[in-house]
């Protein structure tokens, strides 16, 4: 059964719909939407069990946020949007379209992952079963280290404290549910299904989702671009928002002429 999740609404234009990753919030996108909204209505939200979603009481997968975000579109009244994902939200959004392909006008897949190799989804399974064992708080500074350059985070403290909060605040199993879901979902059998304009953007140095897959998930996307934002890790809308605006930007201004 779909969740609603709270979401927020700013802008005028083309409804624009952002989806979050793995124990983030709807706020990753601020920056993004301030750059938009003067010519897109950007839709936000919180997944379900994050920031001022519902908690379900049930364990979930892939399929149940796809239908999450349907449900969105029906309570904000959106028959049809250009929806961007960030991380796991890269998968969600992909997955929406392959449903529901009337209602996507374009994709962005954001830092996400496809076509991992057994080495790859063993490194993500072994971040899951870490936290498991020792303990979200444990992994955490470590998973920072790979979201965020080392020197954005000797610069920013703050942000990275800001970022391992919202982590925290989440519940347990639902961190390690999303988790698992990040880890276990596979798109590339059916990517080349998708058929509506996407952009694939990544950052060079992002460890688990690195322009070596991006470029095959951009190979079987039928309408893509390919971006790749160089020196940069994972959590490329917190660092280095100023960067990733002008080609979303590019792409986005080509799709509504």
């Amino acid at each position: 059964m779909a969740v609603n999740c709270a979401y927020s609404v700013r802008g005028t234009g083309p409804y624009l719909v952002f989806i979050h990753g793995i124990g983030a919030r709807r706020a990753a996108f601020d920056k993004i939407v301030d750059a938009l909204e003067d010519r897109f209505t950007c839709v936000t939200y919180d997944l379900r069990g994050h920031g001022q979603s519902p908690i379900p009481k049930e364990a979930f997968g892939l399929d149940d946020l796809v239908d999450d975000l349907e449900a969105l579109f029906e309570r904000a009244g959106i028959d049809q949007a250009h929806v961007a994902g960030h991380s796991l939200g890269g998968m969600i959004g992909p997955a929406f379209a392959r449903r529901c392909p009337d209602k996507v006008l374009s994709l962005g897949l954001w830092s996400t992952a496809a076509f991992r190799t057994e080495d790859d989804s063993a490194k993500v399974r072994a971040v899951v079963d870490a936290m498991r064992e020792k303990g979200i708080e444990q992994v955490l500074r470590t998973l920072a280290g790979r979201w965020f350059t080392d020197a954005f985070a000797e610069a920013h403290p703050d942000v990275i404290e800001w970022r391992a909060q919202q982590v925290l605040a989440t519940p347990a199993d639902i961190f390690l549910n999303v988790f698992d879901i990040y880890a276990d979902t596979e798109m590339a059998p059916w990517l080349h299904e998708v058929d509506v304009p996407a952009q694939v953007l990544t950052g060079e140095l992002d460890g688990g989702c690195n322009p070596r897959l991006n470029k095959q998930i951009a190979e079987a996307l039928p309408q893509s671009e390919l971006v790749i934002l160089d020196g940069l890790k994972h959590a490329i809308m917190i660092e280095a928002s100023d960067r990733v605006i002008p080609p979303v930007e590019a792409f986005l201004n080509q799709k509504i002429g």
